[in-house]
């Protein structure tokens, strides 16, 4: 650990962090902990860019690492006063100074952290990566700044190397259908990479026959499948094009997220008249929603012929401050989630594909309520149902712990699917995974205290929900 000022507060994180504070349950949270700690991250879905693993090339500056991409720490700070543009999101040519200001601005505001995973992920950065142990502060912030920077200019933390030290067995990236999936291409071919690291199909924006730019990316998707994309059959065939070239590059799941969670088919009659309607943007915004909900059945059918397993998270209002979005794009902080209803919604889907040999999909969800009303009874019946951890706004530990109290009793620890990172913030994954194993202990830990559980049991347990259940989930 690295000392850098003779005074300032000093971070001398608690190794029992997040167990639970009574004194009969946080040696039995200790040991199941412990049993989990060092296993591999298994990753199967996030945002970090290949590219940085296939360039391996030494990250530039702490800003641009650690702030910039991150909308969990940009949303807070964006709620204290901060513009976007000071904290380097979508801005080019951000200078060295700037980054620097950037830094100092996060420093200067680390009391608005307080009591948020945030916090605990920054600080796991500084101390388990960075050996440093000074909390930031306005003082401290030019000095952790160059320490930060100085470490970044060294091979132990190019991206490569720091995968191998955070213990990642597996990463999955997010890429829209049309990428050529260059990156993934030359790590699978690079022997020196031993890593595992696999796209994931994305094609929300094809899906939305209402988006302004709609027939620009339909065109797209037929240039780059080589279909004719005019008709509705033709946007099949472009899909189920896309799909196989993705699995033929490692990718394992399909990842969806829309207003709703309905799925309905239409018949191919109605599907052509309505997707002709919208290559001539005279489609409503009704009839847009059905061919929608029509598009995902199609992928959900799919899904049951490729073996990519479905991803949805649904009923999240997307860039909800609107002059934002339009200065800074999408992905930074704004996205506000909402209520969804699952079971009627999925059930024209799971009266189809339900019992299929093999479709899997996960549900994901922001409203916690679905949890044990919806989610966890559905999980506790189709075999081809997981139910998606905490995730986005609530990779929390109080949330966490509402999950597990939520769904175990109906679907039991089996049927959840490990733990999702969905971060872009490469530094935060294994603060973010560790976590995760702090709550789910905690939680084994009480099951035992109460003689729900042998210690064995939870030992065993805790060992699947990191990796075992990952595994299954996403058929790795």
């Amino acid at each position: 650990m690295t000392t850098l000022l003779t005074s300032g507060d000093r971070l001398d994180l608690n190794p029992d962090r997040m167990l639970p504070a009574d004194a009969g349950l946080r040696p039995l949270a200790r040991e199941i902990y412990e049993s989990v700690r060092q296993l591999p991250i298994v990753s199967p879905h996030g945002h970090v860019p290949a590219q940085w693993l296939a360039d391996d090339e030494p990250f530039s500056d702490p800003t641009s690492l650690l702030i910039t991409p991150d909308h969990y720490v940009n949303r807070l700070l964006h709620a204290s006063g901060i513009g976007l543009d000071k904290l380097g999101v979508a801005q080019t040519g951000f200078t060295p100074e700037q980054s620097r200001e950037a830094f100092r601005l996060l420093c200067s505001h680390w009391h608005v952290f307080r009591g948020t995973p945030i916090r605990f992920w920054l600080e796991s950065e500084l101390t388990d990566i960075f050996g440093l142990d000074v909390a930031p502060s306005t003082d401290a912030a030019d000095e952790l700044y160059d320490a930060i920077a100085a470490k970044l200019a060294t091979p132990p933390f190019r991206p490569r190397a720091l995968y191998d030290r955070f213990g990642i067995d597996f990463l999955a990236t997010t890429d829209d259908p049309c990428d050529d999936l260059v990156h993934h291409q030359q790590l699978a071919a690079d022997p020196t990479f031993t890593g595992q690291v696999a796209p994931t199909f994305r094609p929300d924006r094809y899906l939305e026959p209402a988006r302004t730019d709609w027939n620009a990316l339909v065109d797209r998707l037929g240039a780059v499948s080589g279909l004719d994309t005019g008709t509705y059959a033709g946007w099949v065939a472009a899909m189920e094009n896309r799909r196989a070239f993705f699995k033929a590059n490692g990718a394992v799941s399909s990842d969806h997220s829309h207003a709703d969670a309905r799925v309905e088919p239409l018949d191919a009659a109605e599907a052509e008249r309505l997707y002709a309607l919208a290559r001539r943007r005279t489609i409503t915004t009704t009839e847009a929603d059905t061919l929608r909900r029509a598009m995902m059945f199609e992928q959900a059918r799919m899904a049951a012929d490729d073996g990519l397993v479905l991803t949805m998270h649904p009923a999240v209002y997307r860039n909800h401050h609107t002059p934002s979005f339009e200065r800074f794009g999408s992905d930074i902080g704004a996205d506000i989630p909402m209520q969804v209803e699952f079971t009627r919604a999925v059930q024209p889907m799971l009266a189809a594909f339900g019992t299929s040999a093999y479709f899997q999909v996960v549900f994901f969800t922001i409203d916690e309520t679905a949890y044990s009303r919806e989610l966890a009874p559905l999980a506790g019946f189709y075999p081809s149902v997981y139910i998606g951890v905490p995730w986005w706004f609530i990779d929390a530990p109080d949330a966490m712990a509402r999950f597990r109290a939520s769904v175990t009793e109906t679907a039991g620890f089996t049927r959840t699917s490990g733990f999702i990172d969905d971060t872009r913030a490469y530094l935060s994954i294994p603060a973010r995974h560790d976590l995760s194993r702090r709550i789910d202990s905690g939680h084994l830990a009480r099951l035992v205290g109460e003689h729900r559980l042998t210690l064995d049991e939870a030992i065993e347990t805790a060992a699947e929900l990191v990796v075992g259940n990952p595994r299954r989930a996403f058929k790795l």
